[in-house]
């Protein structure tokens, strides 16, 4: 296939633009036959997210068994993964894959340990603030079309570290299949409590409202499809969530040193993922694009789910050539991408440049398919060019802040007259009073 090449920044600010991820009429056609077959004629996709969000709500366990049922093929008299069906996954799960989950998880555990933060009090200046786990938290990994212990182990195990007192997850079977054993394995490894095979919409409305068989949560997080996003936006503020996620994107900035087969094997990582996935590739190298356009040929020739890729490299897949690296970096920070892949001579000597990325990803050895499964970092990254102002699932998703203040009575002599005038400014003599009659008795004591 011909890559699509786009000469010159300005270019192709034009033309990288982000797939919103609540953009529901932008599925499809067989998407919306299939929503009005279900939910009936002239129902819209987003009219069916929020029929399943209210059932859910007003029926509990009966209206998500009815939409396991009608959506996924799938009769569920009992949700919760037993532990008949965890021993059943121990044994279909090889040892070399159970052993690479392990492995996966402690590297996980050990780098969100490292990034835990902690209390803090001076008693001297009457300030603190401690930081508590929160209770109860409800995770979604995606299945259908594939299955995804790792993305288990990527939220899971941050939520064990920062102390959350209990982890549910939710994740659908593939159709007309029992649920994956990697994934109920995964479950186990990472300290899941609970784990439940109900996908899609219902499983967020289960999860934010609780039913008879799930309990209702503090926060959601995970990555779905658009309709389990959509859903996610619409009970924030019933529940807390860790953001809004669309398509997977990766940038892999290169220069005339790369490696081109790695160039076009991380450009078909990121796009066998799903027609939406963008993939894009930034150069200054005409040479390099040559060659890396003549790999991915040969690559996609040989891949299981190569018609996905080039679907996806075709829609979204884009080549940049640039005049120099230093208006290259200053292009991916405008775009702020999910992930960015750099393979370049110095890689390490670009950091401090590199400002809006979900993930940073440097040197050919350190690509971004490993931080899906076993660097460390969570690959639940902040997409859409969020990463602006998002950053990849933590710790820090799964703890709150508690202010402490405990002021002696010198300090509160010290602040309290400032604090009057400003009471007096804002008009809340109320306010104004409460500091006052403290000062008197202060000065009435001295």
């Amino acid at each position: 296939m011909a890559l699509n090449v786009i000469n010159g920044v300005q270019n192709a600010e034009n033309v990288l633009v982000r797939i919103d991820p609540l953009d529901l009429d932008s599925l499809p056609e067989p998407v919306l036959a299939r929503t009005e077959e279900a939910f009936g004629k002239g129902v819209t996709p987003l009219q069916s997210v929020h029929q399943m969000l209210d059932d859910v709500r007003r029926d509990g366990d009966a209206a998500v068994r009815r939409y396991a049922k009608l959506l996924d093929d799938s009769d569920l008299e009992d949700f919760r993964v037993t532990e008949g069906q965890m021993t059943e996954a121990r044994n279909a799960v090889s040892k070399e894959l159970r052993e690479s989950l392990e492995l996966a998880a402690e590297r996980v555990r050990s780098f969100h340990e490292a990034t835990m933060p902690s209390d803090w009090i001076d008693r001297e200046r009457g300030l603190g603030e401690l930081i508590r786990p929160l209770d109860r938290v409800g995770l979604y990994a995606p299945g259908g079309s594939a299955a995804y212990p790792s993305t288990v182990l990527m939220t899971a195990v941050p939520a064990r570290v920062a102390g959350v007192r209990e982890v549910i997850l939710c994740t659908p079977p593939q159709r007309g299949e029992a649920l994956n054993p990697a994934v109920i394995v995964a479950a186990e490894i990472a300290g899941v409590d609970a784990l439940y095979q109900v996908g899609g919409v219902p499983a967020i409305a289960a999860m934010a409202y609780g039913t008879e068989s799930v309990p209702k949560v503090d926060k959601i997080c995970g990555p779905g499809n658009i309709f389990v996003s959509y859903a996610k936006k619409l009970v924030q503020g019933q529940v807390d969530i860790d953001g809004v996620f669309g398509p997977t994107e990766t940038i892999v900035l290169a220069d005339k040193t790369a490696n081109a087969s790695f160039c076009a094997a991380d450009l078909i990582a990121q796009a066998e993922h799903d027609p939406l996935a963008t993939a894009i590739l930034i150069t200054n190298s005409e040479e390099l694009i040559g060659q890396v356009d003549s790999e991915v040929d040969r690559m996609l020739a040989t891949q299981p789910r190569g018609d996905i890729a080039k679907a996806a490299l075709d829609r979204q897949g884009r080549v940049v050539l640039v005049d120099s690296l230093e208006e290259a970096v200053d292009l991916v920070n405008r775009i702020a991408p999910e992930h960015l892949c750099l393979l370049l001579d110095d890689p390490w000597s670009w950091v401090d440049k590199i400002k809006h990325v979900g993930g940073l990803f440097l040197g050919e050895y350190s690509p971004e398919v490993m931080g899906d499964y076993i660097a460390g970092p969570s690959h639940v990254m902040p997409t859409g060019g969020t990463a602006r102002f998002s950053s990849a699932l933590s710790v820090h998703h799964f703890l709150r802040t508690m202010p402490v203040v405990g002021l002696s009575p010198a300090e509160f002599q010290k602040l309290g007259q400032a604090a009057v005038h400003i009471a007096d400014a804002e008009g809340l003599s109320g306010h104004a009073s409460a500091i006052q009659i403290r000062l008197d008795s202060l000065a009435k004591g001295a």
